[in-house]
């Protein structure tokens, strides 16, 4: 009999551990080649972690809510034949170091402290994580400042949000010392702690989807200063193209026809004219993203949010739009989907139309530098111009606005591009063959 190691395999760039949900298995039971073992959850999103061999599990080394290191053994499996050494490609050891977005905080001086190196396990028995310790290398943090945070994981467990959050109050001490050694500046209060002992109220916890977009809005505002520019447009014949196909369309690929993938196509065409959009901010250098991966928030049951990616959208056609956008947003639902399937986005639409809404103020999906929301479509009175003069009509209207990172998209490429996507809405090809 021959042993196999069971690795926590790679769930993606930057991703470098992952806490165990649950145990589908428990030792003593056999297991088939390729089933699930357990499911964990990164700050991305929820997977199923199979097995690349058939066998009988021996021992499980981790327990449920555990924080694990990507390429770390998990279980080992009992196999017939030779003593297995290769994981095989779905358990693949991420080796690199993790990069990770933190705000930098602004200090006083630049002379730094050379900084001892972080211990996996303090004298006291506190367990940190390489991704906790790589932060706190990158971010200067000493072992004594490390050991001051207060944990908010699994037994006192310093968590990658424990540091971001002691790294926004240390860079807010920072900037006020700064503030008040240049000028009389008022500080932003702090949020007040209130106690609702005997309330009439009911208490509710955030779940773990919901702390990280907490975290990843706030942050969003933190990095990059936001503004949101509007346009109202008219798509009466894009709203009569569509009733008058959507049901020739269905039949055809057997797809839903909504406005998202329509919006999708319009918003790739408008990149195209204006690259400068298709941008993330590293430090003090711009990176353009060459491909075009347009993400879409999509609203789940629980009322979280996630949103799914639609790659190298540019160079697709209706018809494949139409599936990629339905199949996502289904799958998304069901928590089905893949953790490269909401990454490397390089802009994001969201749909507040869905809601009623007439129009909103979208935040920056980071690292990228513009979002856009789509109103509702609604029948409204407007101004109709022909060759006979102007009239007022009945027409369908709907207002976009984006949000855009004013560090480096200014008024005129926001207006510019934002204008350009409702050009091609306005003037969407009623002709066309599906």
């Amino acid at each position: 009999m021959a042993k196999h190691e069971l690795i926590l395999p790679k769930m993606g760039e930057s991703i470098m551990e992952a806490t165990i949900l649950k145990w589908w298995k428990k030792e003593g039971d056999v297991v088939n080649q390729d089933e699930t073992v357990l499911e964990v959850a990164t700050d991305k999103v929820d997977s199923e972690v199979p097995t690349p061999v058939k066998g009988k599990i021996v021992q499980l080394l981790f327990k449920e809510n555990d924080v694990v290191a990507i390429g770390k053994t998990i279980a080992i499996i009992e196999t017939e034949g030779s003593v297995v050494t290769d994981p095989g490609p779905i358990a693949q050891i991420v080796e690199k170091k993790a990069e990770v977005s933190v705000a930098k905080p602004v200090m006083a001086s630049k002379t730094v402290d050379p900084i001892e190196p972080i211990s996996i396990k303090t004298g006291s028995g506190r367990f940190y994580s390489p991704l906790v310790r790589s932060i706190a290398k990158e971010e200067q943090i000493s072992q004594a400042q490390l050991d001051s945070i207060s944990g908010t994981g699994q037994d006192g467990r310093v968590t990658k949000r424990d540091v971001i959050a002691f790294l926004s109050d240390k860079s807010q001490s920072s900037a006020t010392i700064v503030a008040k050694t240049e000028s009389p500046k008022v500080e932003t209060p702090k949020p007040i702690a209130v106690d609702y002992t005997g309330s009439n109220v009911e208490i509710i916890e955030m779940d773990r989807m919901r702390k990280l977009i907490a975290d990843h809005m706030v942050m969003s505002k933190q990095t990059s200063p936001h503004v949101t520019s509007y346009i109202e447009i008219d798509v009466t014949p894009l709203v009569s193209w569509r009733e008058k196909v959507k049901n020739v369309f269905a039949k055809t690929y057997g797809q839903k026809l909504t406005f998202t993938p329509i919006f999708i196509e319009a918003v790739a065409r408008a990149i195209k004219d204006f690259p400068m959009i298709n941008i993330s901010v590293q430090g003090t250098q711009i990176i353009r993203k060459l491909d075009i991966n347009i993400g879409m928030a999509a609203a789940l049951p629980s009322g979280n949010l996630i949103v799914p990616v639609i790659k190298n959208a540019d160079r697709l056609n209706l018809a494949g739009l139409s599936y990629a956008v339905n199949d996502l947003a289904n799958r998304a639902r069901n928590n089905k989907l893949k953790p490269e399937e909401i990454q490397e986005g390089t802009f994001t639409i969201t749909n507040v139309g869905t809601f009623g809404n007439i129009m909103g103020t979208p935040i920056i999906n980071q690292p990228q530098v513009a979002i856009l929301a789509t109103g509702i479509i609604k029948k409204k009175p407007a101004v109709i111009e022909t060759e006979f003069g102007d009239m007022i009509g009945i027409r369908q209207m709907m207002y976009l606005s984006l949000s855009y990172d004013h560090r480096v998209v200014d008024g005129a490429l926001g207006g510019s591009f934002l204008k350009r996507i409702g050009d091609y809405l306005e003037q969407f090809d009623v002709n066309q063959s599906i």
